[in-house]
């Protein structure tokens, strides 16, 4: 088995497990805290199953600017329980597809189950990777993804893929975390790649890398930048009333102490961001 696919291996037995956790109560309740926090209205998040919210390991709303049009086919990498699947679904209409691809089982079988509670018909889940995605070329208007990219050990596969999926003048419009600066021994350790920070790219980095797969006008268009205590809230596990773990990121299972280390030394360096390009 190669690095990369070791990487694969551990991000997807960590998300697996992550919605193995009781979703019914605490902070993975349906009040949906980290996804309110993310960019999604309450009204939204009252229409979706309740699963779906539970399950949300995002970092912000990539259809908040994303000007979904209806008609069009939707395609979101990294799909997870299927909140921006039902959503994006909704916004394109009987006539527009939505397309999720995932490498986990357990959240394939998650986000069918929310599919089917949410009674669309025009949302379909695919099993695969991001680095090489189970999608007919030129066959896709806008590519979404929530907080996934980073998580990919094979970014520069990603972008070619992203970029071959597209038909001409397609869109991309993702959120996901970013980094600068970041410490030797912070990009090194596999749980904070499972936890989204140690495997983040600059913005730099990834905007020329949108470029080099060929897309133009790629653009920044929203950040947040964490601070420690947002670090610390972002990599602390919450309890639930039947005493599992649950958040965003499936953080890992840190001491106090190491967990303040980690966010006095990452504050300011580690954000989410709103990226955007296009196909000529």
């Amino acid at each position: 088995m190669s690095d990369q696919d070791e990487i694969r291996k551990s991000v997807s037995d960590a998300y697996g497990q992550a919605i193995k956790k009781p979703a019914d109560k605490g902070c993975c309740s349906g009040s949906g805290t980290f996804s309110s926090m993310a960019g999604y209205s309450a009204e939204e998040l009252a229409a979706l199953p309740k699963d779906a919210v539970g399950n949300s390991f995002g970092c912000g709303n990539p259809l908040a600017m994303s000007e979904v049009r209806e008609g069009e086919t939707v395609l979101d990498l990294g799909s997870g329980g299927g909140i921006d699947l039902i959503l994006a679904a909704k916004k394109v209409g009987p006539q527009g597809k939505v397309i999720g691809v995932d490498m986990t089982d357990d959240m394939l079988a998650l986000c069918r189950k929310n599919i089917a509670a949410s009674g669309l018909q025009n949302i379909e889940a695919r099993k695969g990777i991001i680095e090489k995605l189970p999608v007919d070329s030129n066959s896709v208007d806008l590519v979404i993804s929530n907080c996934v990219l980073n998580l990919s050990p094979e970014k520069d596969r990603v972008f070619k893929e992203i970029f071959r999926v597209l038909k001409p003048g397609g869109r991309i419009l993702v959120s996901d975390i970013v980094a600068k600066d970041l410490p030797a021994w912070a990009v090194i350790n596999q749980n904070l790649y499972n936890s989204c920070v140690a495997g983040a790219i600059s913005e730099e980095d990834y905007l020329q890398g949108l470029a080099k797969a060929g897309l133009k006008n790629a653009a920044v268009r929203d950040r947040l930048i964490y601070d420690a205590a947002m670090l610390q809230s972002f990599l602390t596990p919450k309890l639930s009333d039947e005493g599992a773990s649950c958040s965003c990121c499936a953080p890992p299972a840190l001491s106090d102490s190491a967990r303040e280390k980690i966010t006095a030394q990452l504050a300011g360096k580690i954000w989410s961001a709103k990226i955007y390009a296009q196909k000529p």
